[in-house]
């Protein structure tokens, strides 16, 4: 599904500026990112190396002033090396926090695959939760908070695959992809003499980016469209080739992301377009297909595709219909 409005909101479209200035020919997944962000949402990036997966990534997070940090996960990384531990100071003989990199604004999780379920679990607490538990005692993470987790699909071995049931942590799931020929001929040219990353500065502040997704969440949605995302999301519960369809979550996820895809795009309401070109990113990693499904060579994408074709756009209806 191609969207077809190209005006975008003046400081997003500083954003996206600085990062086409180091990122070649990654237009929509650059735009699928700051949608996520000024959903509250998080991003997951999942393609093979090399593509530019963690520099899109620090891209974004240099574009905005905000406290950035990286997690490598590995498979023996603690929980505690996300969180942050509680070390004893025998100066003044009390317990003194030390903030782990969870406590940033912008949080690379690079190979989020390759780290133990309990590890990935403490970063999923504070995905969902907005805040975080150190030896009994809740600690709030800060304003903005947004992950952007990489894994790789190809290495199986020694890896830890997100379960089902986490993976909707993630308000999108998407895919890089290789360049063209024509787009790697301008990357080396780009590269010969540095990299462009060095060049990029902040054009949009902490408390710009706190202003702009504080206006997303004002962003009007109306019924027919809500029931809408409705008549999707129960259309993967009932799909014979799915054998657990998408969960309400889903479906704020869908409405949350289509608010921002809206704002991005300068405008103040949400049409039908937002969230047909949302809904495979939003709604197929959500999704168990049947094993049937899978063995006549069904995606969760081409189902999403199929469902988005068979399902009428309603207009002025109500809940009772």
């Amino acid at each position: 599904m191609t969207q077809q409005t190209f005006l975008y909101q003046p400081k997003i479209s500083e954003v996206l500026k600085n990062i086409r200035k180091v990122m070649i020919g990654k237009e929509e997944a650059a735009l699928l990112s700051v949608v996520a962000l000024l959903a509250k949402g998080h991003v997951l990036l999942e393609d093979v190396p090399g593509v530019g997966k963690t520099m899109l990534v620090k891209t974004l997070a240099k574009s905005l002033d905000c406290d950035f940090k990286r997690i490598q996960f590995t498979p023996d990384l603690l929980p505690s090396d996300v969180t942050g531990v509680s070390i004893y100071n025998p100066k003044n003989m009390e317990f003194e926090f030390r903030a782990g990199p969870i406590l940033g604004n912008v949080v690379l999780a690079d190979e989020i695959n390759r780290t133990s379920p309990k590890t990935q679990s403490a970063l999923l607490e504070g995905m969902e939760e907005t805040s975080i538990t150190v030896d009994g005692k809740t600690i709030p993470l800060s304003d903005p908070f947004f992950v952007m987790a990489t894994q790789n699909p190809i290495e199986y071995e020694g890896t830890y695959p997100l379960p089902e049931a986490q993976l909707d942590r993630f308000l999108l799931k998407m895919k890089m992809g290789y360049p063209t020929a024509k787009q790697e001929m301008e990357m080396l040219s780009r590269t010969s003499n540095g990299h462009p990353i060095e060049e990029i500065s902040a054009v949009l502040s902490r408390e710009e980016l706190v202003g702009l997704q504080k206006e997303v969440a004002d962003v009007y949605v109306d019924n027919s469209v809500n029931l809408y995302i409705i008549d999707l999301v129960t259309a993967t519960r009932n799909h014979e080739g799915v054998y657990l369809g998408v969960s309400p979550r889903g479906s704020i996820s869908l409405m949350k992301a289509a608010k921002a895809f809206a704002f991005v795009h300068d405008r103040d309401y949400v049409i039908p377009d937002d969230v047909q070109y949302l809904a495979p990113y939003v709604l197929s990693h959500r999704m168990i297909l049947t094993s049937e499904a899978k063995f006549e060579g069904s995606s969760a994408e081409s189902i999403i595709e199929e469902l988005l074709t068979a399902t009428s756009i309603p207009v002025n209806r109500n809940i009772s219909e």
